[in-house]
């Protein structure tokens, strides 16, 4: 049986069924607003996960490209595996539903999205991530939702719910909130340097929305849900349980006091050991296996309890800092010699090596998506190898942690990269790359500070330096704890993580993720307000080392020179398939690039072979100017003078009394095809013939003297033979008196 449900959302009304699309899978449902159409199927395994430690949630988002009318760009004509935005939309669901599970479940359970139908106008993934709410709160997997998810904009100072598409490259903010109808539960997004008391008002008139949805969702599930599947969570033996802390608290507690990581993880790693080994004498070596499980989660309850209890009662962290404390920071700058800019940046335990790297448009990142082809002038790439954190692990491509973490330290910082529009002295592409050499908490907030440094020491002119700092929360009960600059542990055992990157003046993107069903708006007010003080003494701290971009770009950077030549010239410069700019390129080494309205950017690393290709262009595009001396090559000859090639498409004639002072029989005898000669322009006509003329080329350079000059033009009559049209008769022959022909 169908089922409909219809929300509206600011202008638009958003529209949920079920019951007549994918039957078969434990939930589905078909969400669609105008012309955008996504369906959202859930599906659980029978049996739990045996022994997992972790809940096995997949969420798997799709753009189909028949939803936009168009067939795959890639060489098999089918979709491939996930594009950035996609692995994007998948971390946006992810988050914000994965806390809603009961603790202890271990049934897999798979989230598969698909976009099916857009319309460049209602964004799918917002519509995705209600459509899996939906689908989960229909089906018999137990969800502590409904969750609710729209997109903020700000046009003008003033909050729009959901904007169309189009109008996003506008808005001052763009920002995507999930929660519950009590509480936020992730939020991700960028903005223009926008102040904290704006985000607040921005979130809290998301989370009203967010609301309408959860209620709505709500009345569906309640419709049209299927029963809920029988779950319990087995409680820990609480014989083992009390065993655990008479052996390990004491131990543990002063174990967790150790302010160096590795230190810290070995003492404590040295307690388990322990822990084991007596139990497994006191239970018994043939019963200690059923019993193994139960010994383990005791043992991290047990370690996660002590860590946040002590910051609770003391407001005292594990590494001796204050709740609101950054930890220490050095800067190197210009660490690496041939980069175009780099930057060593460690804060704590956590390690980046970031450098930027200066290109041409060529270097542009081509996007294609359901959208249209986008290109990207900058990109940021983040890279987090096993062994930063001390670990071996499969070595493979980034994940989507990395895509993520890359994704939110390129809009922290493109903002105030210059563009084309902003500086359009500014023609390069760039891309900056993170790549974390230690960990303990906060890399992607490494990245954004060591990315702002580096494009600074490549002499990137930045609109204003950006810092980002990771704040988070331990909530027990009624007691609650923000704290700044989280370490790995704090993340792991904590209830929030909530990255905050901007400049002096705000905020320009940030990224929040809850463990807990949410945050209230108190509490997060109070974590942008402390992680306002924590970015501005990092902050500070860049500017101790490098306050402002360097005068010049490096050295080793190419340098980009841009001129404009007449639309109607580009032909000219690119040549029959590209022939003549890729002589350019060949000979002088620079690289070319031609815009469709006659700008040509040339870039070379040093300025010789930019100007030997400027010369070239300039030559090549340059107009025929009468009085002027140009050195040409004959092209042609014929009985009544020579055609010299002045510029690369344009010849001239030389008429026989303009070649020698001695009058001459047949061109011949003074000149050959492929000779270079030095002419002058003499006319160009109504019809744009140009004339030529060698005699008085060769008496400006002192060949000849006027003098002589003036004999030959009295003995042969009128320059260029007495005749406007060049001497053609109707006929178009000539004679050898210098053009002039019989009427027959």
């Amino acid at each position: 049986m169908t089922e409909r449900l219809s929300v509206t959302i600011g202008a638009d009304e958003i529209h949920f069924e079920t019951g007549r699309v994918a039957k078969q899978a434990h939930g589905s449902v078909m969400i669609c607003c105008g012309d955008t159409v996504v369906l959202s199927a859930v599906c659980v395994s029978p049996k739990p996960l045996p022994n997992a430690r972790f809940f096995p949630l997949t969420v798997d988002y799709r753009e189909k490209s028949a939803s936009a009318g168009k067939i795959p760009g890639n060489f098999f004509r089918r979709e491939a595996r996930p594009s950035e935005r996609e692995i994007l939309v998948c971390r946006l669901t992810d988050r914000p539903i994965r806390p809603l599970f009961p603790k202890g479940f271990t049934h897999e359970v798979q989230v598969c999205q698909t976009v099916f139908s857009t319309d460049n106008r209602h964004d799918p993934d917002v519509l995705s991530m209600n459509a899996a709410s939906a689908a989960l709160c229909l089906s018999k997997i137990p969800f502590d939702g409904p969750i609710g998810a729209v997109r903020v904009g700000m046009f003008d100072g003033e909050l729009v719910v959901n904007p169309p598409m189009p109008d996003m490259e506008e808005s001052q903010l763009n920002i995507v909130i999930a929660g519950t109808k009590d509480s936020i539960c992730m939020v991700e997004g960028f903005a223009q340097g926008l102040p904290e008391d704006v985000m607040v008002q921005a979130l809290e008139f998301g989370h009203a929305q967010i609301r309408t949805i959860c209620d709505g969702i709500a009345e569906f599930a309640a419709r049209a849900g299927a029963e809920k599947m029988a779950f319990e969570l087995a409680e820990l033996d609480a014989e083992v349980v009390g065993d655990v802390e008479g052996l390990a608290k004491d131990k543990l507690s002063q174990a967790l006091s150790e302010i160096d990581k590795h230190a810290r993880q070995d003492a404590v790693d040295a307690i388990g050991e322990d822990v084991v080994a007596a139990l497994t004498e006191k239970y018994g070596e043939e019963a200690y296996p059923e019993r193994e499980g139960d010994v383990k989660e005791a043992l991290y309850q047990l370690e996660k309890s002590l860590m946040r209890q002590r910051i609770i009662d003391t407001n005292t962290r594990s590494d001796g800092r204050g709740l609101d404390e950054v930890r220490p920071i050095t800067i190197d700058v210009g660490f690496l010699p041939r980069a175009h800019g780099s930057c060593l940046f460690t804060r704590g335990e956590t390690q980046a090596i970031v450098t930027a790297t200066l290109g041409t448009s060529r270097d542009e990142q081509r996007i294609d998506e359901l959208t249209g082809d986008d290109f990207r002038r900058f990109m940021l790439h983040y890279n987090f190898p096993a062994w930063s954190v001390g670990e071996v692990r499969r070595i493979m491509g980034p994940g989507r942690r990395e895509v993520g973490h890359g994704k939110l330290a390129e809009r922290a910082l493109t903002g105030v990269v210059p563009g084309e529009d902003d500086d359009p002295t500014f023609p390069y592409t760039v891309r900056v790359v993170s790549d974390i050499t230690e960990s303990n908490g906060s890399s992607s907030m490494a990245s954004v500070c060591g990315g702002t440094l580096s494009m600074m020491d490549a002499g990137i002119p930045l609109k204003a330096p950006v810092a980002g700092v990771a704040m988070g929360l331990i909530k027990e009960g009624d007691e609650a704890r923000v704290l700044t600059d989280i370490l790995g542990a704090e993340d792991h055992y904590g209830d929030m993580d909530f990255k905050v990157c901007g400049t002096r003046e705000g905020i320009t993107a940030f990224q929040m993720d809850c463990k807990i069903a949410g945050v209230s708006g108190e509490l997060m007010k109070q974590a942008l307000e402390q992680a306002k003080r924590g970015r501005l003494h990092i902050l500070e701290k860049m500017a101790e080392c490098l306050s402002e971009p360097r005068a010049e770009i490096s050295p080793y950077a190419p340098r980009i020179y841009t001129i404009k030549i007449d639309v109607e010239k580009i032909r000219d410069v690119i040549g029959p398939g590209g022939k003549v700019v890729r002589e350019i390129q060949a000979q002088t080494g620079a690289e070319i690039d031609i815009q469709d309205d006659g700008t040509i950017n040339v870039a070379a690393v040093d300025g010789e072979s930019a100007d030997a290709a400027i010369d070239m262009i300039k030559h090549i595009t340059a107009e025929v100017e009468v009085g002027e001396i140009y050195q040409g090559r004959v092209a042609r000859i014929e009985s009544f003078g020579a055609f010299v090639n002045i510029l690369p498409s344009k010849d001239g004639l030389v008429r026989i009394p303009e070649l020698s002072l001695e009058r001459i029989g047949e061109v011949s005898d003074v000149l050959s095809v492929g000779d270079e000669i030095e002419v002058k322009v003499i006319e160009i006509d109504r019809m744009g013939r140009v004339n030529l003329s060698k005699l008085e080329a060769d008496c400006d350079a002192g060949r000849i003297t006027p003098e002589q000059l003036a004999e030959r033009r009295k003995s042969s009559g009128p320059r260029g033979g007495g005749r406007r049209d060049g001497g053609r008769g109707r006929d178009g022959g000539r004679g050898r008196d210098g053009g002039r022909s019989r009427r027959r």
